[in-house]
């Protein structure tokens, strides 16, 4: 079973554009001053969408190995659609009210002395629509050069 698992092609080509888009977010945020803060490995935002190379190469996958008029692959489409248009729609928008409100609450903090405020939300949560763009081009690309490479 353990064996099964661990060929499924399925299974190992997103999980491999997910973290392979992890640490370029990692290696990009080190690259621009950042410097090195692993939570950037698990974290969602950023460049590139990890959710989006995820569920792409899961499409590609599922049409490459299932054929593209199954079922099984109109399915993995639209769950794709579904996440990537929630990563670049959805989340950026809460993204970016998370930057008003922290706003907001700074300038509370500094005209009154309220000390039980909560912590910063977080602002980086959601995709711009390129970052959604790099990261699905990613993930179709591995799961294409992984399968066509595997099938020589």
């Amino acid at each position: 079973m353990f064996y099964e698992v661990i060929t499924n092609e399925a299974l190992v080509i997103p999980i491999s554009a997910w973290a392979i888009a992890q640490l370029t977010k990692t290696s990009i945020a080190l690259l621009q001053g950042k410097g090195l803060d692993f939570r950037y490995l698990v974290s969602s935002g950023g460049m590139p969408s990890a959710h989006s190379a995820l569920v792409t190469s899961l499409a590609t996958t599922v049409g490459m190995t299932q054929g593209f008029g199954s079922t099984v692959f109109g399915i993995t489409v639209i769950l794709a659609l579904i996440v990537m248009y929630d990563a670049a729609g959805v989340r950026q928008s809460v993204s970016q009210q998370s930057v008003v409100l922290n706003r907001i609450v700074r300038e509370l903090r500094l005209r009154h002395s309220i000390t039980n405020l909560e912590a910063d939300m977080r602002e980086l949560l959601g995709h711009t629509p390129f970052q959604v763009i790099v990261g699905a081009f990613s993930g179709f690309a591995l799961a294409w050069l992984w399968i066509t490479i595997a099938a020589m």
